[in-house]
């Protein structure tokens, strides 16, 4: 066998042993009852989602600190990971709703709006959401 087969010998059985290993799961977030979606378990195939979901769930864990800096900053890395998870959105603009910008929160409330349109459940949240900022507007 010549050096060249013996690469590609190894490199397929790499590549079956890897697609035999189990793929890691994330848990599901636990507070105010959020789980994760059937989508998103889907989604935890590709390295980067994972990453976004660890992140957003940080973040989460920082707006309820009332640490709304540091969670800005995580969830902005969350964002660029993943731009379609409208958890990240809706994170964001909690945050900054504690801060008291009512601009900003408005503009990631409506992304959080426009990602989570297919969670009943979610846009509920979304909407309380866009009436306290509502209110810190007036």
């Amino acid at each position: 066998m010549t050096i060249k087969a013996i690469h590609i010998l190894c490199i397929l059985l790499l590549a079956a042993w890897l697609a035999g290993c189990p793929k890691p799961m994330l848990k599901g977030y636990t507070s105010e009852g959020d789980q994760i979606t059937v989508e998103e378990e889907a989604e935890q195939e590709n390295p980067r989602a994972v990453a976004s979901l660890q992140l957003t769930d940080q973040g989460r864990r920082l707006v309820e600190e009332r640490q709304p800096d540091r969670a800005i900053r995580v969830l902005e890395q969350a964002v660029s990971l993943h731009p379609t998870n409208g958890r990240n959105y809706y994170y964001l603009a909690e945050a900054w709703l504690m801060k008291g910008f009512a601009d900003q929160a408005k503009e990631f409330n409506h992304l959080a709006e426009i990602h989570l349109k297919e969670d009943s459940r979610w846009l509920i949240r979304v909407g309380r959401q866009a009436d306290r900022i509502a209110e810190l507007e007036k």
